[in-house]
C-alpha cells in the first residue's frame, strides 16, 4: 500500500501511487441526452436543463396565479449532482451502472469522478491529487474525492426518479457496523475520502426530501459550507471531516465540482479489476464527447 499523507489525515491509499492534477470548476450544466440524429450537434451549444423547463415553469407560475398557492419545484431542478463515500474507483463503475439502468447509452453516460466540498481552488484554478504542489492538493483545499452525475429529466417525475436511483446507489456504498455505517473502504481515511453529496441549494433543495428518504441507513445528513483547516501543518484539524454514520450535504452550487485526472477515469476498483468495455471503451468515448478533458496536471501511466 502507498501511504500518502495531508495536513489532515494519513490516508492508507491505492497499491499504486497516484499524481495531480489541474482543473477549472465544471459549471452547472443540464445533461444533454444524445440522440443519433443529433451527433454532429456540439454538447455546449444544447440548452440548460432551466431552459429545457422553460415551459415547466411557465405552467407553475400559471398555476400560482390560479390558484394561488406556491409550486413545489418551479425551476428549481437540479442539473448536476455527486456523491462521495471513500475512493471514487469503484464508486464511478456503480453509479455508471445505474445509468446503465436508466437506459443511457454509452454516449449519455455522465459519471465523472473528481474533487469537490471545498470552498477554494488552488493557483490557477487548480485542484489536484497528492504529490504536486502543495497548494494545489484537494484535501488541503478542503474537497473529497467524488462521483459526478448529471440529471437528464425534463420534468418533475423524471428529475425526481433519477436522482432517487443515484442515492439509493449511494447508500447501497456502506456497510453496517456495531459502531454504526461505515464506508466500503474504511482504509482511505481523512477528510478527503468523507462522506458527502452536493445537489444544487443544498438542503434547500426541493429533492433535499428524496436523499431523505432514500436514507435507509438512518444517517445523519448535515448541512456543510466547505470543509476548511483552522491551521497548517500536521495538527490542522478539519472544520468537517470524516465522521462515521454523518453524510455531508452541500450546495453544488457554491462548491462546484472539479474534474479528476484522465487516469483516474473509470479505473479498476481496489481489489477488483473492471471489463475493457468499461476501462477502455466506455473511457475513449466519453473523451471523445468532451465529457472528460484534459486537466493540465500530470498523466500517469496505469
Amino acid at each position: 500500500m502507498a501511504l500518502s499523507t495531508s495536513t489532515s489525515s494519513l490516508s492508507v491509499c491505492r497499491a499504486t501511487t497516484r499524481s495531480v492534477c489541474t482543473r477549472t470548476p465544471v459549471q452547472a450544466r443540464a445533461a444533454v441526452v444524445v440522440k443519433a440524429s443529433d451527433s454532429s450537434r456540439p454538447a455546449d451549444a444544447s440548452p440548460s436543463l432551466l431552459q429545457r423547463v422553460g415551459s415547466l415553469a411557465a405552467a407553475a407560475a400559471l398555476a400560482v396565479t390560479i390558484s394561488g398557492s406556491q409550486p413545489a419545484f418551479a425551476t428549481d431542478l437540479p442539473e448536476t449532482v455527486y456523491f462521495g463515500n471513500g475512493c471514487f474507483w469503484g464508486r464511478q463503475k456503480e453509479f455508471v451502472d445505474t445509468e446503465k439502468l436508466m437506459g443511457r447509452l454509452p454516449a449519455q453516460i455522465s459519471s465523472v469522478v473528481g474533487y469537490a466540498g471545498g470552498p477554494k481552488a488552488g493557483p490557477d484554478g487548480k485542484v489536484c491529487y497528492y504529490y504536486s504542489d502543495p497548494r494545489t492538493v484537494y484535501e488541503k483545499l478542503g474537497h473529497a474525492e467524488v462521483v459526478k452525475v448529471d440529471i437528464a429529466g425534463s420534468d418533475k417525475g423524471d428529475v425526481t426518479k433519477e436522482f432517487r436511483m443515484f442515492a439509493d446507489t449511494f447508500f447501497t456504498q456502506f456497510q453496517r457496523t456495531p459502531g454504526g455505517m461505515m464506508r466500503l473502504d474504511p482504509q482511505d481515511a481523512g477528510p478527503g475520502y468523507r462522506n458527502l453529496v452536493g445537489l444544487p441549494g443544498g438542503v434547500k433543495s426541493p429533492l433535499y426530501q428524496v436523499l431523505q428518504d432514500a436514507n435507509v441507513n438512518g444517517m445523519e445528513l448535515r448541512a456543510g459550507t466547505g470543509n476548511q483547516f483552522d491551521s497548517w501543518g500536521p495538527l490542522a484539524r478539519p472544520t468537517e471531516d470524516d465522521l462515521m454514520n454523518v453524510v455531508w450535504v452541500y450546495d453544488s452550487n457554491a462548491l462546484p465540482f472539479y474534474q479528476a485526472e484522465q487516469y483516474h477515469q473509470f479505473h479498476n476498483g481496489i481489489g477488483k479489476a473492471f471489463s475493457k468495455d468499461y476501462r477502455v471503451d466506455l473511457k475513449e468515448t466519453l473523451v471523445a464527447g468532451g465529457k472528460i478533458t484534459s486537466t493540465g496536471c500530470p498523466e500517469l501511466p496505469f
